[in-house]
């Protein structure tokens, strides 16, 4: 978005994240852990820090979690409690900026296949991807936009600090 242009934002959509397998605890080093908690909660804190200022009543944040905040994979034990503390997260902003009329929720995908998927897995784990789940495989990326479409439109103007899990059937309560 060109923001000299416009003068304000109305959707912030937080998707980036790193995450690496480990097999034990041994195995995830002190920068690894600070690298993935700076990546995955870090830099959305201080987006939705700075850009708060530039919205205005009806603006969306729409945070991305993860299944893993509520069934967290001990193989991927970083990722998972970062994906935890943002949806944790989510619900602080909510009820702080309501009165500003500025909605903020968040997404819980399942597995979905992106190419974080085989640069951060082993080669077994890449082929049952997906496969845990109810409908017995990974979703696609578009499989997850009409939920961030509607956390961005004014339809979903009573909807915020909430979680909405696409997931392929695994339930998130």
């Amino acid at each position: 978005m060109r923001f000299n242009e416009f003068g304000r934002i109305d959707i912030i959509v937080n998707n980036a994240a790193y995450q690496m397998t480990y097999d034990s605890l041994d195995e995830i080093t002190d920068e690894e852990w600070n690298m993935t908690f700076d990546t995955n909660i870090g830099a959305l804190f201080r987006i939705v820090r700075s850009a708060v200022r530039h919205m205005e009543p009806g603006g969306s944040i729409i945070n991305t979690t993860s299944i893993n905040a509520d069934k967290p994979s001990p193989g991927l034990l970083a990722y998972a409690t970062t994906k935890g503390a943002i949806q944790n997260f989510t619900g602080g902003p909510a009820q702080l900026l309501a009165k500003q009329g500025i909605w903020v929720s968040c997404i819980a995908p399942g597995p979905v296949w992106t190419p974080l998927i085989p640069s951060t897995m082993p080669k077994e784990k890449v082929e049952n991807f997906g496969k845990q789940v109810p409908m017995e495989r990974p979703g696609q990326p578009a499989e997850l936009a009409c939920a961030y479409v509607m956390l961005a439109t004014d339809e979903a103007s009573y909807v915020s600090g909430a979680t909405i899990a696409v997931t392929g059937g695994a339930p998130v309560l």
